[in-house]
């Protein structure tokens, strides 16, 4: 089934999700609904999505979602202050993922669109610190690598370095983040 992916970061993520996540709990993805949550409610995941609210200012589909998991995948980058929401969410268990920092390409920004920039890349360690400051303990990690087909030394770098880092962590009990 994976072969039909339109993305190796799909593949990936899946498989991540299904080995620590079952499709009998439920899911708040943050973010508006997209191709990969379609894909999840496809093999049985129950998901309900953020709407598009700003989550930098507006975190009460969060506070109020009942959902026993919140996955996260490639949006904190997008937000000024993720660690606010990864506070802010009261389900025991989190999958998050991120698009590292490469040293050889500088981190996305446009002026235009207001939606599609990157305040932080982080490098794994970073992002283990903040879920670690927001009372998260990691309970398994993943990277992985986003070759091109491109000619060039950035397109042979990203043969050997990983781009992509998935989470599963698990709310710490007690903590006081």
């Amino acid at each position: 089934m994976y072969k039909y992916f339109p993305h190796k970061r799909y593949k990936y993520t899946l498989e991540f999700l299904e080995s620590h996540i079952s499709t009998s709990e439920t899911i708040l993805d943050l973010g508006v609904e997209n191709p990969f949550t379609k894909i999840m409610k496809e093999l049985g995941f129950k998901v309900e999505n953020t709407k598009g609210e700003d989550l930098d200012f507006d975190t009460s589909t969060i506070e109020n979602s009942n959902a026993t998991v919140v996955t996260a995948f490639e949006i904190f980058e997008h937000l000024l202050s993720p660690l606010t929401i990864m506070q802010s969410i009261k389900a025991d268990k989190l999958v998050a993922s991120i698009p590292m920092r490469l040293w050889f390409s500088p981190a996305y920004r446009s002026k235009t669109d207001m939606w599609d920039r990157h305040y932080h890349e982080f490098e794994d360690w970073q992002f283990d610190w903040l879920l670690e400051k927001a009372g998260w303990e990691i309970k398994a990690t993943k990277k992985w690598t986003n070759p091109t087909k491109k000619i060039g030394i950035r397109p042979i770098l990203r043969w050997f370095t990983p781009r992509y880092y998935i989470v599963y962590a698990e709310r710490i009990k007690n903590s006081k983040a």
